[in-house]
């Protein structure tokens, strides 16, 4: 038996301009996040013959890789196994993460089933941008639509991330934040509403390849806010910080139709009103989950005024930690 674990992340600013080739339009461009400890786990045993993917109370199966990835809760382990020549395995998954909560959580998912058929396979370990590339790919795959790398590094590595958009290859660096005050002001929150990033990323790619001219000049915005965000947060400037998240969503939010939605806008009124320095929507809007920077003396009033608007506060806080393989279960 081979388990894998690896974790969800909140993009601080950024987002979209991981998908290629867009953060080339924009030269600077850089998206900022942080893994939270929200994670991704995954068991692998062999089987009789067998593939079989369990899910909480959910279970299919099938007699090939290429007949799993034909069923839709099976499609995640069926497309990985098959590119990897994975043999008949019994694989469980878990994850933290609300469903379509824009917290990465599948594309950690993917990366997990990377590093446990690996270590199944007996095969050396690949490096975190092999893995990251090749999860970024088998997701395109399996979606016929084009995907980022962002949510791939943070749950390899673990930490708060700089990921910069260059010619020949994105280059990561791990910025030195403290996490526990970082923590501290950090609050996650679950719109009760899922949403698909993909489809939402694709309107946004669609518009900017076709040089529309409102889109090139809200890219530009979201590129001109993420660059602010490294040296705040190693200033442990978190209120600056904040404030960033809102400049960054006050552009993304109007990149397509279907981003901000009534749900989002009106947890953002709430905690902004209840002293929360900035925040924004995780990972393409639409839906999904909120991360939020305010004061640690004020965090009771924020969380009572996201519950009260219809919010679920999650159990998340940054973690360093990076992606974990093991033989054994992983609690």
């Amino acid at each position: 038996m081979v388990s894998a674990r690896a974790w969800c992340r909140v993009d601080l600013g950024g987002g979209t301009l991981d998908i290629w080739p867009l953060g080339l339009f924009h030269p600077g461009a850089r998206t900022v996040n942080v893994a939270i400890d929200l994670a991704a786990t995954v068991r692998i045993q062999r089987s009789d013959g067998l593939y079989r993917v369990r899910q909480g109370e959910t279970q299919v199966e099938a007699v090939s890789a290429s007949a799993l990835a034909a069923q839709p809760e099976g499609a995640l382990v069926g497309v990985v196994a098959e590119a990897l020549g994975l043999p008949p395995v019994d694989v469980t998954l878990a994850s933290d993460s609300p469903r379509g909560g824009g917290l990465g959580a599948s594309s950690a998912m993917v990366v997990a089933l990377i590093a446990a058929a690996e270590e199944e396979l007996g095969r050396p370990a690949s490096s975190a941008a092999e893995r990251a590339r090749l999860a970024r790919d088998l997701e395109a795959r399996l979606m016929s639509l084009p995907t980022g790398m962002q949510d791939h590094y943070p749950a390899l590595l673990g930490g708060v991330l700089e990921i910069l958009q260059r010619p020949g290859g994105e280059a990561v660096r791990r910025l030195n934040v403290d996490l526990d005050r970082f923590g501290d002001s950090l609050i996650v929150v679950y719109s009760g509403v899922s949403h698909f990033s993909a489809g939402n990323n694709w309107q946004v790619v669609r518009r900017r390849l076709d040089g529309e001219a409102e889109v090139t000049e809200l890219f530009a915005g979201i590129v001109a806010a993420a660059a602010e965000l490294p040296e705040a947060l190693e200033a442990g400037d978190f209120a600056r910080v904040g404030e960033l998240m809102s400049r960054e969503w006050s552009f993304r939010r109007r990149l397509a139709p279907g981003i901000s939605t009534p749900e989002l806008e009106a947890l953002l009124a709430a905690a902004l009103e209840a002293g929360a320095w900035g925040g924004k929507a995780c990972g393409a809007g639409g839906g999904g989950c909120l991360a939020f920077l305010g004061p640690a003396g004020s965090r009771g009033e924020i969380v009572g005024a996201l519950e009260k608007a219809g919010g679920r506060v999650l159990p998340a806080r940054p973690t360093g930690a990076p992606l974990l393989v093991a033989d054994r279960p992983i609690d």
